[in-house]
């Protein structure tokens, strides 16, 4: 059975107090998740209006509302997002012209064409055959008859294969602090300004407070870089001691300070390295290893930066990363509208591991959270 749970919002009488399942009812429209973790943030909650306890008197998790309010920005970005998929909304626009006219007798060879648009939109070989396919029984079993029903199914097609195999894309943060978050990836994918978008997105809670970890220790002048985004969000950075240091050592010892200094967030930063050189893939399972050795469970998210211009290259480099640093989720960086959108499907489908983010700019707004219907009507408006 599931524990009782009581909601007030701050400001209502109390007659409005209500409790059970009639609390989600109540609570319609509240963009807030209700769980039931050990530690709860006064901040949070008067920042939300909303004060939550759970049948024992526990308040709603500090991290269950950061990650609501962050998926919230999402909503209000979708003009933005849908500049950033133009070159792939380019190349899908013959699917309306194939439809326009669409008949049975001719459905094979719009089919074909079908698969082929996909294919140029970088959906790849297996995910584009996978959606053509359903629609090719559906279409055979009667189910879709027009052009806009065609459309609109394989609309709802891609939109289950980005969501089918996950459960959820937003931040999995766990329940006490500090929630480490380790950000992985290829050379030159945005890894640190990514870093910095985050801290931004944190930082916006009141109270929050966010240490980066250097662990970039193989690039020249990396870990300036990320003291640049550390004083411009206002976080506090742990650079580790000595001249030749070792990235393992850095996250290990910047762990210990946020727990000891009593961190929320640990965002650590890693070398970007080629997906093939085994030495260096070998040394980022060291890096997490180092985390988990100081906090057992962490790092809470691995979060694998792909640059959204590289198109299919996408598969090999998150194959490889999840295999070695266990990646929980994907930032997709660069959709300044040349990137190729329909990787984002493929990989989601291949691998079964959401994309949590998607960057669509530079500045310190322009990391948006992922909202898999926003991203399917960008590219089939």
């Amino acid at each position: 059975m599931a524990a009782s749970i009581s909601c007030v919002l701050q400001g209502w009488p109390s007659s409005r107090a209500v409790s059970g399942s009639a609390a989600h009812q109540s609570l319609a429209g509240v963009p807030v998740v209700v769980s039931f973790p050990s530690k709860g943030s006064a901040a949070v909650e008067r920042a939300a209006g909303i004060r939550c306890e759970a049948g024992s008197g526990e308040k709603v998790g500090f991290f269950g509302r950061l990650g609501r309010v962050i998926k919230e920005k999402a909503k209000g970005d979708i003009d933005r997002l849908f500049n950033g998929f133009s070159k792939t909304r380019e190349n899908l626009s013959v699917v309306d012209e194939l439809l326009t006219y669409w008949n049975l007798s001719d459905s094979e060879t719009v089919l074909d064409e079908l698969e082929e648009a996909l294919l140029v939109a970088d959906f790849g070989p297996r995910t584009a055959s996978k959606i053509v396919d359903e629609l090719r029984t559906d279409i055979l079993k009667g189910k879709l008859k027009t052009g806009p029903e065609i459309k609109a199914a394989l609309k709802a097609n891609i939109l289950n294969l980005l969501t089918q195999k996950v459960t959820t894309t937003e931040l999995q943060l766990g329940t006490s602090r500090p929630a480490v978050i380790m950000i992985v990836g290829v050379n030159g994918g945005g890894k640190t300004t990514t870093i910095g978008k985050l801290a931004h997105r944190f930082k916006k809670m009141e109270d929050t407070k966010v240490l980066m970890a250097a662990g970039d220790t193989f690039r020249a002048a990396a870990s300036e870089q990320l003291d640049v985004w550390a004083e411009r969000t206002g976080s506090d950075i742990e650079v580790g001691e000595g001249e030749k240091k070792r990235p393992a050592a850095v996250l290990a010892q910047a762990t210990r300070r946020a727990v000891e200094e009593g961190y929320d967030i640990l965002l650590a930063d890693t070398s970007g390295r080629l997906h093939t050189n085994f030495n260096l893939m070998e040394e980022l399972r060291n890096c997490r290893r180092s985390i988990t050795k100081v906090l057992p469970g962490a790092p809470h998210e691995v979060l694998m930066v792909l640059d959204g211009t590289t198109g299919l290259n996408m598969l090999p480099q998150a194959r490889q990363f999840n295999q070695v640093a266990g990646v929980t989720g994907f930032i997709v960086t660069k959709l300044d509208g040349t990137s190729r959108g329909g990787c984002v499907v493929s990989v989601v489908d291949e691998l079964a591991i959401p994309v949590k983010f998607i960057g669509i700019g530079e500045k310190l707004d322009d990391l948006q959270a992922f909202d898999p219907e926003a991203f399917v009507n960008a590219l089939f408006p």
